[in-house]
């Protein structure tokens, strides 16, 4: 069973969480503060971790932090649930690291779709052979699978596991351009319509400061206004 931690200290919210995570054949375990949160993770990794940002104590984008920092634990996927909803808060908890946002009061079947799109994309699956390519190169741009790192003229840069699959996306429908919703469904796996555009933002703005030599007048992963984003290795300067 995959094995999900639940982070409240609202009992009534995590004892919710708890239940709709066992009738969908999950195996929840709740913890009420973050530094219980923190002792089990680093003792026993779940497989995702559903995470409160107002607590007593450390905060959940500290948590979410603190985790991101720890190699082992870095890949862990985390979701955050809070009342914290306002568009800054978003951006924070996807800044600290969050691989999604959801907002109390919650639909608890829109929570299950998020897990599960969520777990589809971070867990192993097998790969078909020729499914992705070890190099792929287009331009000036190359893309290493088996080192997560892009090769530009003006040096090598590691891409952690979503920022690899984004840029492998972009790069491999180069010239194509996608929207933020576009991108939730074809990298982050989400239904069409769902998810937070502030997810894709993030990571954009994220990869450009990792891979552009200036994020402000990027060449690499341009914005075309009112359109979306797409990846033009060695253009025109773009947004």
């Amino acid at each position: 069973m995959t094995d999900i931690l639940v982070v409240d200290d609202d009992e009534i919210v995590a004892q919710t969480i708890e239940r709709t995570l066992l009738r969908h054949q999950f195996k929840p375990q709740v913890a009420k503060s973050g530094v219980e949160a923190l002792k089990i993770v680093r003792r026993h990794p779940p497989d995702l971790m559903i995470l409160d940002v107002l607590m007593p104590g450390m905060d959940g984008y500290k948590i979410c932090e603190e985790i991101r920092r720890d190699p082992r634990l870095a890949d862990l996927p985390i979701l955050f649930l809070t009342a914290r909803g306002k568009h800054a808060d978003v951006v924070q908890g996807f800044a600290a690291g969050a691989d999604d946002y959801l907002a109390k009061p919650f639909n608890v079947e829109e929570l299950i779709l998020r897990v599960k799109a969520i777990l589809r994309r971070t867990q192993s699956r097998p790969v078909a052979p020729g499914a992705r390519l070890d190099q792929l190169s287009m331009g000036d741009a190359r893309l290493d699978s088996r080192s997560f790192q892009i090769h530009l003229p003006h040096g090598s840069f590691a891409l952690t596991p979503v920022q690899f699959d984004l840029v492998y996306h972009l790069l491999i429908h180069a010239g194509e351009v996608f929207s933020t919703y576009e991108l939730l469904r074809d990298v982050w796996d989400y239904p069409y319509d769902t998810g937070s555009p502030d997810l894709v933002r993030v990571h954009i703005r994220n990869l450009r400061q990792r891979m552009e030599q200036d994020p402000n007048k990027p060449v690499y992963i341009r914005t075309i206004p009112g359109h979306g984003y797409t990846f033009s290795p060695g253009g025109d300067v773009g947004e």
